[in-house]
Order: structure tokens, then C-alpha cells, then sequence
């Protein structure tokens, strides 16, 4: 069988289940790789192994490659179009986890305040990237979630916002805070747009915002005010640090008000739109700042025992 028809069939069968399978784009891309006449079982352990690397080192984007050829191969092998897989059985080490920029306090009041003037000619429309950089800080939301908002998505009398189809196919509701709200009527009412389908941010020429639009504004933003990692770290502070920001923060504050983190734990993952609870679970130990406040909050409980027992 043709490699690309069995990909096309894998995939179908998983939609077919429920699944918004996210790993297409990766079976697609190694159809492409080994060519459009292949057959599923000629290809070869080097064929995999040149995809897998691709054209420089070794990175974790190796290791989530592999994870989606495994399930597709543990497809084709369970109904017979290959004997065994192609994969290889001797792993690279898995490179250390990439860790996020947590800005500070002071980092976001720069940020926002200086968003508020900060344009670009034939851009995003004025006010927008403070609005944009505000709402997912204050909200957690994900990039491709703020971009697909459209203004029927966003109930302002009730503070209350659907997000469709989110990274995994899951919608959801998410409420935010009256002082939110108020801003989100003020740009509304500056730039009035009615219509199914209307995007809540658009460009300037009216349509709907680019992802890479908004990040090079945004990295341009960055580079103003001067800020930038300290570390050793290939990638600058990125948009999307803000979501990982307000998770650290809220969960700091939980600590501090004396909050059963664990138990709010899961509140916080659904509000993200994360489907494990071990997604968000990594916030925990992200700064210093956090795990300073769990220890507090540990030598409080040990003092407490030895008080009672002493």
C-alpha cells in the first residue's frame, strides 16, 4: 500500500474517533520526505532516520517526531501492512525541557504602559497589542485562541468569553474581571464592527490578526523597552510567556493567601484548557519565587506539628 494512502487512512480513522489528531502535520510532512509513489514497506530504518534529524542537531522536535511515526507504524503493523517497523530502538538523549521567562512585576508594567502608545504603520489598530498582551495575561489564553476570538465570542455584559476549538479541540468558557471588561467595551466602541464572524482584533486593513504579525510587533515591543532574557537561552521573551506568567502568578498568590493549591490545582488546568492536570502541574517548580512560597508554606505546616507535639 502507498505510504501517503495509509497516512491519509491512519489519520481518518483517528477524526473518525473523536480525535483532533496533532500530529498530521508531522505524518503528512514524512509522506512528502520519503516520496508521493513509496510503499508502506520499503521504507527503510536510514529513510527514518534522515526525517528524524533533519537538517541539524538533534533537538526535542526528534523525540515528537517519533512519538507520532510510533503510533502510526504501531497502526500499520497491527493490521498488517508491515511486518515490523522501520524505527529506530536506540534513542538520543531527550535535551533538557525549555523553560519560559516568567516577567516579573516590573516587566509587565513596562510592557503595558508602553504598549498603549507603541504602533506600526499598516499594523494592528491602535490600543490593540495593549489590549492583546493585558487579555492574555489576565486570562491565560493561547494565541491562536485570542486571534479566532470573534466579537460574538465575547459577552461583555456577563464577562464571559467562548473559546472554540482550542488546542485540542475542546471549547470552553472563560469568565474574566469587571475592570477587563471595561477596557474590552472601550476598544469595542472605538472600533465598532458588527457581522457574523467579525473578529474581535483585527489589522488595521480589517482582517483578522497573524499570528506572526502580532509576534514580530511584539518583539519589536520588546526590544524597545529592553527587555530580554539573562540566561543562556536561545529564545527571547515571547508572547506566549505571558500565559505561562499568569499561571506562576496565580499560583504564587494562592500560596501566599494560605489557598489549597492541590485543590485549586485542577481549576486552574480547565481554565487553561489543558487535558491533563500534569500540564499544569509543571508550573509548580518554574521560579524561584513559586518554590520559595511552597517552602514557606511547608516550614509553616512543620512548625505547626512540632508545636502540637512538642
Amino acid at each position: 500500500m502507498k505510504l501517503l494512502a495509509l497516512i491519509d487512512q491512519f489519520i481518518k480513522q483517528r477524526q473518525a474517533m473523536g480525535e483532533q489528531w496533532p500530529s498530521n502535520c508531522t505524518l503528512r510532512a514524512f509522506g512528502r520526505f520519503i516520496g508521493a509513489n513509496a510503499e508502506i514497506a520499503e521504507v527503510s530504518p536510514a529513510q527514518v532516520d534522515c526525517f528524524l534529524v533533519g537538517a541539524g542537531p538533534v533537538t526535542l522536535t526528534w523525540h515528537i517526531k517519533l512519538g507520532s511515526l510510533r503510533s502510526f507504524y504501531q497502526y500499520a503493523v497491527s493490521r498488517g501492512y508491515v511486518d515490523k517497523s522501520p524505527l529506530p530502538t536506540v534513542f538520543p538523549q531527550r535535551p533538557p525541557a525549555f523553560i519560559p521567562h516568567v516577567y516579573s512585576r516590573e516587566e509587565l508594567t513596562r510592557l503595558l504602559q508602553t504598549a498603549k502608545s507603541f504602533e506600526r504603520p499598516s499594523s494592528l489598530e491602535p490600543g490593540a497589542l495593549h489590549l492583546i498582551l493585558l487579555l492574555i495575561y489576565a486570562t491565560g489564553l493561547r494565541i491562536r485562541e485570542l486571534i479566532r476570538l470573534d466579537r460574538a465570542d465575547v459577552n461583555l455584559p456577563q464577562c464571559l468569553m467562548k473559546v472554540r476549538e482550542s488546542k485540542f479541540g475542546k471549547t470552553r468558557l472563560v469568565p474574566f474581571t469587571l475592570q477587563l471588561q471595561r477596557v474590552l467595551l472601550e476598544y469595542q466602541s472605538r472600533h465598532p464592527r458588527g457581522g457574523d464572524g467579525v473578529p474581535f482584533f483585527a489589522m488595521r486593513c480589517g482582517g483578522r490578526i497573524k499570528a506572526d504579525t502580532l509576534q514580530h510587533n511584539y518583539r519589536a515591543l520588546c526590544d524597545r523597552i529592553g527587555i530580554r532574557r539573562a540566561d543562556d537561552a536561545s529564545c527571547q521573551p515571547r508572547i506566549h510567556d505571558l500565559r505561562h506568567s499568569f499561571a506562576v502568578h496565580r499560583l504564587i498568590s494562592w500560596y501566599r493567601q494560605g489557598a489549597d493549591v492541590q485543590r485549586l490545582l485542577p481549576l486552574l488546568s480547565v481554565y487553561l484548557g489543558h487535558v491533563h492536570i500534569r500540564a499544569t502541574q509543571v508550573y509548580l517548580s518554574m521560579t524561584p519565587d513559586l518554590l520559595e512560597e511552597a517552602g514557606n508554606r511547608f516550614e509553616r505546616y512543620v512548625t505547626s506539628v512540632e508545636v502540637r507535639h512538642g
